[in-house]
């Protein structure tokens, strides 16, 4: 394909514009930031980026406002995006959400078998980290498929984001069941009122963004208060975003919920999903020796093997059986590749780690190892895979 010239009075397109708005963007800038904080975990400076990660403002450390309050958008961004796709997108009829859905059960049942088999005997309740290695890091593994071009047909990017979507869904739903700390009632109570308030309005039609947004705060601070982890609420605001079905027309710039989306993705892409990497990441590489320890251990091979054994097996199952259609124009081997890349748990398996084990510092160290180490093969492997695997001739398959 030729380039065409710069329109008469526009300057010409800038190459960093085409970065930043291209698929691979949000994964390379993560990468980084995950790099980023290893050479600074590992250089004389350590003790200085340790230091600052635990300086208070506020009454909060910067680790905690990042974790908790940062993180909290990231979430509302993920509910956006699940509300949207379920609602109006890819994921919005039955026959659509077949596949990715019973794909992602597949990609969350076998990493939790792997990691409780591995550590069943251990004498630290590590059983808690099961969830772990359940997830996948949309951002990284786009930014894998991305960087492979044509080498990846367009329905196995769908079927990718559908599948880490419903993922994300999966993890919502397992924080807020099994990693929840001591319930104030009270806090929770009203908590709840503040959401039957944020229902309400979008009941009403009241489709002011700022009135969400402000009710939205004041709901973070209640969750955070209650016990229940305060990103939470970042998903219960979403799914009170007022949007507006566009048959014909998926991305209706005048929906709150795509207005809000749009507004979020490049603060969320960017800048707070790279400043959980940076402070989350860093792990002294003297401390790989734990490696062969049960928890470490556990999630990597649950991101490793559990992610492609339970996204490839489903899948094949699934279309063997005749109850969905695999990806339009998309071979097995490539289906593999990406089963592969679904073991790229980053953020939201450090996050799920740092829920799991709050108070054991060394454990968490742990967590960080297994996940790095997994998802690093993971991605490797898979890119490996799709690059050497041929596409299905075949152009009617998914849809």
């Amino acid at each position: 394909m030729t380039e065409k010239p710069p329109v008469q009075g526009h300057p010409p397109a800038s190459a960093l514009r085409d970065f930043l708005n291209s698929e691979a963007a949000g994964g390379l800038i993560l990468m980084v930031a995950a790099a980023a904080a290893l050479v600074f975990a590992n250089a004389p400076i350590a003790s200085g980026y340790f230091a600052v990660l635990e300086s208070h403002i506020a009454g909060l450390s910067i680790l905690h406002w990042i974790n908790d309050a940062l993180m909290a958008v990231f979430f509302l961004l993920v509910g956006l995006e699940i509300k949207r796709e379920l609602l109006d997108g890819h994921l919005s009829t039955a026959a659509r959400r077949i596949l990715p859905g019973l794909a992602a059960a597949g990609g969350m049942v076998g990493p939790a078998l792997i990691y409780i088999a591995l550590n069943a005997g251990s004498p630290d309740n590590t059983l808690r980290g099961w969830a772990i290695p359940t997830a996948t890091d949309i951002a990284f593994a786009l930014g894998v498929l991305s960087l492979l071009r044509s080498r990846v047909p367009i329905s196995l990017k769908v079927f990718l984001t559908a599948v880490a979507i419903l993922d994300d869904l999966g993890a919502i739903a397992v924080i807020a069941a099994f990693y929840t700390a001591e319930i104030s009632l009270l806090w929770l109570a009203l908590s709840g009122l503040m959401i039957v308030l944020l229902a309400f309005a979008n009941w009403a039609g009241l489709e002011r963004l700022a009135l969400y947004v402000l009710l939205g705060a004041f709901l973070w601070f209640l969750v955070f208060k209650s016990g229940v982890h305060a990103t939470l609420a970042g998903v219960a605001l979403a799914f009170a975003i007022p949007i507006h079905r566009s048959p014909g027309q998926p991305d209706a710039a005048a929906s709150p919920l795509h207005r809000l989306e749009h507004a979020l993705q490049p603060w969320v892409t960017f800048l707070i999903v790279p400043l959980f990497g940076l402070a989350n990441a860093g792990v002294p590489l003297g401390k790989l020796t734990v490696l062969a320890t049960p928890v470490p251990l556990a999630i990597a091979a649950g991101l490793f093997f559990g992610k492609q054994i339970g996204v490839f097996l489903t899948v094949w199952i699934v279309v063997k059986m005749g109850w969905a259609r695999r990806p339009d124009g998309a071979s097995f081997a490539q289906i593999y590749g990406v089963a592969l890349i679904c073991g790229i748990g980053f953020t939201m398996s450090l996050f799920i780690g740092l829920l799991a084990f709050p108070s054991s510092p060394a454990l968490q160290e742990a967590v960080k190892i297994g996940v790095l180490l997994g998802s690093i093969v993971s991605g490797l492997a898979g890119a490996t895979v799709l690059m050497m695997s041929a596409p299905q001739r075949s152009q009617r398959h998914y849809t």
